[in-house]
């Protein structure tokens, strides 16, 4: 919240010239049925919940702006610029209302309940079916900004109103509500309303809780300077309001179902929100449509091509020791997958922070099919922990190594020969830390002295700033590096930002110790770029190879098959 214009002080001083004129209206004592002491508390009650509620409408808007078009930090910018220009727009404009406080209050919080407990929706609505939600963003962060920004001149008149004090202590004392209003409202977004809510459905009830609070202010404490007009029409105006969040919430299941459709396709098999996102599934079942994999909207598995960037990622690592794999991410199974391929792997283990997304990939039959159930092998251990967090760990010591990933794990068996990094686009903001100095000097320590490290560095082809920022960051914790790149097939895939065709290539690092050259298991090192073509027949040798007494593979991918 933001300074605003604070009416002066004002005089106590009777006038006591004959004919002076009475008390203007902004400073004329307010008629309550409660005594000034409770009343002032109650007015300051108020500002608490309308901070709370203004800073959760805030924050939705961040949230779904970065859910819907990436970049967390571009979408948190615009928000904020745009509603705390507003906040200044709407505190001028409130000194219009000043003259009529209790009303111009109640009308301005009916407004904001309606506008902020519907921006979710609307935005989502906008994205899903007009294909541009940036507009409705800057239209509901000014609306919003605008209408929280009234709050602040129309309060400080009310709060005189109760009982007169200095203009000082009225703005302390309004503004310290103000702020700690605002700290509940942030800690509740994420820690309550999100997880036991959902985006929509918490909006809804935030904008129900702030029409309330509103409407209770002016209709009882300040009833009695409102007109009987005045008083129906809030009357009215709040019950429409609440009839209305009251819909939405109700509608919500459906909305979003026809929005997933929408946005995913009919063939939607699967939609689960877990604590750390929303995972959605679609194809993979009998009529034959190719497996898709979303998370929080993104594309992170297509069943048309998933088996070239996975044959990529990890072939060329394990061209050389590979008994001890790390797999950071890759919850799918895939990149296990191919690990598996080779006969010398005596142990796999895959860090993934969503146990959900194990939980598919071990019982979906459309998932077990693609991954070719890799977790049914003995030498696939799970681990259910922040990549960042477990190598942290596990670089400080302080326990024995738990292969079920409990509260107890604390440290890693020992080096690796190959760590292979399945993890999210490096272009998304909340998975920069996987690609920071630190992360990779985590790494570099895990790894075994002629180990090798893989890397998912993006698209060279359309984002190179980002793919050779990711390369230089390996070489900075002291790693020796060979980016690479494969071209992907052509073919174009369905996703949330309606993109008609992917990257033309994926985009890697192979990084280790030593100088590391870049090849196959089997094949003379290629310089620059590795072929599809030798990725498969690198794959099928790595089958042929397998060291006798192993456990038999259950790898039944078609391309694959002798």
């Amino acid at each position: 919240m933001i300074d605003s214009p604070v009416p002066a002080a004002p005089s106590t001083a009777p006038s006591s010239a004959p004919g002076a004129p009475s008390l203007a209206e902004p400073e004329r004592p307010a008629r309550l049925p409660v005594p000034a002491g409770l009343g002032r508390f109650l007015v300051l009650g108020t500002v608490f919940v309308c901070a709370a509620c203004g800073l959760v409408y805030e924050l939705e808007l961040v949230a779904l702006a970065s859910y819907l078009m990436g970049d967390s930090v571009t979408q948190a910018s615009v928000v904020l610029s745009v509603m705390v220009f507003a906040m200044g727009l709407g505190s001028l404009l409130a000194k219009r209302l000043r003259c009529r406080a209790a009303v111009g209050f109640g009308a301005v919080e009916a407004v904001l309940a309606l506008v902020g407990g519907c921006s979710a929706m609307a935005l989502y609505a906008c994205f899903v079916w007009s294909g541009q939600s940036r507009t409705a963003l800057v239209g509901f962060s000014l609306a919003i900004g605008v209408l929280i920004g009234a709050e602040v001149p129309l309060l400080m008149t009310l709060i005189q109103r109760v009982r007169r004090q200095d203009a000082g202590g009225a703005v302390a004392d309004l503004f310290a509500a103000d702020y700690v209003g605002a700290l509940v409202g942030g800690l509740a977004f994420p820690f309550l309303l999100l997880p036991a809510l959902g985006q929509l459905t918490g909006a809804l009830v935030t904008g129900a809780v702030n029409a309330v609070a509103g409407g209770a202010l002016v209709l009882w404490l300040f009833r009695r300077d409102l007109s009987a007009r005045a008083r129906w029409t809030l009357v009215v105006a709040n019950v429409v309001v609440l009839a209305l969040l009251a819909a939405a919430a109700a509608l919500t299941p459906a909305f979003e179902r026809a929005a997933r459709r929408a946005v995913y396709g009919p063939d939607i098999r699967v939609a689960v929100r877990t604590g750390v996102q929303e995972i959605v599934l679609t194809g993979g079942g009998a009529d034959g449509r190719p497996l898709s994999l979303f998370l929080d909207g993104r594309l992170r598995v297509s069943g048309r091509d998933e088996l070239g960037y996975h044959e990529a990622l990890v072939h060329p690592a394990m061209a050389g020791p590979h008994r001890r794999v790390l797999v950071l991410g890759g919850g799918d199974g895939l990149a296990a997958r191919e690990v598996l391929r080779y006969g010398g792997v005596r142990s796999v283990t895959v860090v993934e922070i969503d146990a959900e997304v194990v939980r598919l990939a071990r019982t979906d039959p459309g998932l077990t099919a693609l991954n070719a159930h890799a977790y049914r092998d003995p030498r696939v251990r799970v681990v259910t922990a922040d990549a960042f967090d477990w190598l942290r760990r596990a670089d400080g010591g302080g326990g024995p190594y738990d292969p079920s990933g409990g509260p107890g794990l604390s440290r890693t068996p020992g080096p690796y020969d190959v760590v292979v990094c399945d993890l999210p686009d490096p272009g998304i903001t909340p998975s920069t830390k996987l690609y920071s100095q630190e992360f990779y000097g985590l790494v570099e320590r895990a790894l075994a002295p002629g180990g090798r490290l893989a890397v998912h560095a993006g698209t060279l082809s359309a984002r190179p700033r980002a793919y050779w920022t990711v390369e230089a960051t390996v070489r900075s914790v002291g790693l020796r590096t060979a980016p690479y790149t494969v071209g992907r097939d052509r073919t174009p895939d369905r996703s949330p930002g309606g993109a008609a065709a992917m990257p033309r290539d994926w985009g890697f690092v192979l990084a280790g110790r030593a100088p590391v050259r870049l090849g196959l298991p089997g094949h003379g090192p290629r310089p620059r770029s590795l072929t599809p073509g030798a990725l498969r027949a690198g794959g099928r040798e790595a089958a042929r190879q397998r060291e006798p007494g192993l456990p038999a593979s259950t790898l039944t991918h078609p391309r694959y098959t002798p």
